[in-house]
């Protein structure tokens, strides 16, 4: 028999994402994008922010917006100060159902595993 050992705390986690046309239109990333645009009002801002690039944050915002087939963000180009943009009605409303949603996955998750890892 080995020596004793004691177990490393463990944590459960889980990757969710959406899909239409089996194309990502819902992420927990892709919402913490569509946060970072609400709280900074600037999709080049909310990049810094959740440091990747500007291209990057537009490429995503655009995947999302025509996977569901409707804008989530208005924008407004930027002069002297630079563009200004906001969330759609339907973005508020897509990001707060995918928080709602993520937490209750994240409740069964937890309950899950409790229920094999816990000690």
């Amino acid at each position: 028999m080995g020596p004793s050992v004691t177990p490393v705390p463990l944590t459960a986690h889980a990757n969710l994402w959406l899909q239409a046309n089996e194309q990502v239109v819902l992420s927990r990333w892709r919402v913490q994008l569509l946060e970072a645009i609400d709280a900074t009002g600037s999709i080049r801002m909310a990049a810094k922010r959740l440091k990747i690039t500007y291209p990057l944050a537009w490429h995503r915002l655009d995947d999302m917006e025509k996977g569901l087939g409707l804008r989530l963000v208005e924008r407004q180009r930027g002069g002297a100060r630079g563009g200004v943009a906001q969330l759609t009605a339907a973005g508020h409303d897509y990001v707060s159902r995918f928080n709602r949603f993520a937490a209750e996955v994240d409740a069964v998750i937890a309950q899950a595993f409790n229920a094999h890892f816990s000690l």
